[in-house]
């Protein structure tokens, strides 16, 4: 003990920082989180994707993840005011997202997904952006192509020739700006992939994304958000392999047969006369021999506290993970509506913070500017006056999926509500919902337009939409005798009192 500690635990303070006996055993490192991953990330990385493999929990926990912060995609809605020119951006997009994937598995949107369970599962992902020719036929001449944590090496650290540092495979300036990547050429870990295992290329940092949710300042490179259930995932998983093995073992002896002791029990035992199991059917009757006993086997059960030790333990992942308990164990017993929502509304509170500062700020937003620059560039799409007010044009709001609540009457009940009480405009509701106002505007007058013409209304007797409807003439003569007829039904109050 230094004389800093002698002199805490005389004073006092904090029992955080104090060295008494409780917390003798608690030797936290001083490390800065960038060494603690360069000597543990690779094993992290690789138990997490070992876990995803063969656990169903962590492989739930992950699809969870990627459906809640992207779903259909976080999509982009132009703010050009030119309507004409707006709708023509978007369906530019629209056809280009088709041909975003320079691998051709998937869309853009699909690479949203990926990304997300990536930087879930590795704490980051890269994304390389792949110019390409007018020749190749694509509507804008651009890919992408998704490289793994891996593919980054976390021991490249030195000077590069130019003078450069380079920390974690990432080479900076000399005022801290990153000005280029250093990855492996193949990917360290696939046998199948033929070629020199270990040559490094250099890639310009204009041409790479690198999508990462950082937990301290100055963190370089992403940790698995698996990491801390990591060891209490593969330990339960242990557990319940155990358990399991031990009811297997158990239930397949369902009987014993108690023999009396042989005359002499050095003698060897004929073929004949060695023990054989019996195959038992339903209703059979077995016959003994003199001295022999049967007794049933009864196997032990796992006790009454295997399931609560196992729900306590998957809160305890649950909230390590940032997942829900339902999300995560698909049960949803457990659970009723009031606590359910507000789970829910924590958790995609977390969500939504991720989306925009992580996935929209990192990923969609480079990706929309360098398109449209290529496609102006390419003459795919005409802005006259690109250059000369690009920020302005670049401007989009991105949309991600709406989520879906237990109860969605009375949430659009509510939400119809705030916007008749001026609280919320309709713009604002339809973009939560994940769409353009503009364009649903569009789309529900074409679509009156179209019922009109053919004689259609599908809209709901008496509801707000279908407005003041005209009553026919017979309606009216007809009612007053109706009335008529109920007043003379309708009891007297006085023959009530009577």
């Amino acid at each position: 003990m230094n004389w800093r500690q002698r002199i805490g635990a005389f004073i006092g303070g904090f029992d955080a920082g104090q060295h008494h006996r409780r917390l003798r055993g608690f030797q936290a490192t001083r490390a800065h989180v960038n060494a603690l991953i360069a000597a543990s990330g690779p094993d992290i990385t690789a138990r997490a994707r070992w876990l995803v493999r063969n656990n169903g929990y962590a492989v739930n926990a992950v699809e969870s993840w990627a459906a809640n912060t992207v779903g259909d995609g976080i999509k982009p809605i132009s703010k050009l005011a030119d309507a004409a020119r707006k709708e023509e951006l978007q369906r530019l997009w629209l056809a280009w997202t088709d041909e975003a994937d320079a691998e051709g598995l998937t869309d853009f949107y699909g690479l949203q997904r990926r990304a997300a369970r990536e930087v879930f599962l590795a704490g980051e992902v890269f994304v390389r952006i792949r110019p390409r020719r007018v020749e190749d036929g694509l509507t804008v001449p651009l890919q992408l192509q998704m490289l793994p944590s891996e593919m980054l090496p976390l021991h490249e650290t030195g000077v590069a020739r130019n003078g450069n540092a380079i920390r974690q495979g990432i080479e900076f300036d000399r005022i801290g700006r990153r000005v280029a990547y250093h990855f492996f050429r193949r990917h360290p870990g696939d046998s199948t992939d033929p070629g020199l295992s270990g040559e490094i290329v250099r890639v310009p940092a204009s041409e790479v994304i690198h999508v990462i949710d950082p937990i301290e300042g100055g963190q370089l490179r992403g940790v698995s958000k698996l990491a801390p259930a990591i060891v209490k995932l593969f330990l339960l998983d242990q557990y319940d392999d155990a358990e399991l093995d031990r009811k297997k073992v158990a239930a397949m002896y369902a009987m014993f047969v108690t023999s009396p002791a042989p005359e002499n029990p050095l003698a060897p035992l004929d073929d004949e006369e060695m023990p054989a199991g019996v195959e038992i059917s339903p209703g059979q009757i077995v016959r003994l021999d003199p001295g022999e006993d049967v007794t049933v086997g009864q196997p032990a059960d796992s006790g009454a506290t295997y399931e609560p030790f196992q729900y306590r333990t998957l809160l305890q992942i649950s909230a390590a993970l940032g997942i829900p308990y339902p999300y995560l164990a698909n049960d949803m017993v457990k659970g009723n509506f009031s606590n359910s929502r507000l789970a829910l509304i924590e958790f995609r509170r977390r969500v939504s913070a991720w989306q925009h500062s992580v996935m929209v700020y990192q990923l969609c937003r480079p990706v929309y500017a360098r398109w449209l620059d290529l496609a102006v560039l390419s003459g795919a799409l005409s802005l006259p006056g690109y250059e000369a007010d690009r920020p302005r044009m670049l401007a989009a709001d991105w949309l991600p999926t709406k989520w879906d609540w237990v109860d969605p009457l009375k949430d659009a009940n509510a939400e119809i509500a705030q916007i008749e009480a001026g609280l919320k405009s309709r713009t604002q509701a339809i973009a939560e919902r994940g769409y353009d106002a503009e364009q649903v505007d569009r789309e529900i007058a074409a679509e009156r337009d179209r019922e009109r013409a053919l004689g259609l209304d599908f809209r709901r007797p008496g509801s707000p939409a279908q407005g003041v409807q005209s009553v026919p003439i017979e309606d009216d003569e007809a009612e007053p005798n109706n009335e008529t007829d109920d007043a003379e039904d309708r009891p007297r109050p006085d023959e009530d009192q009577a």
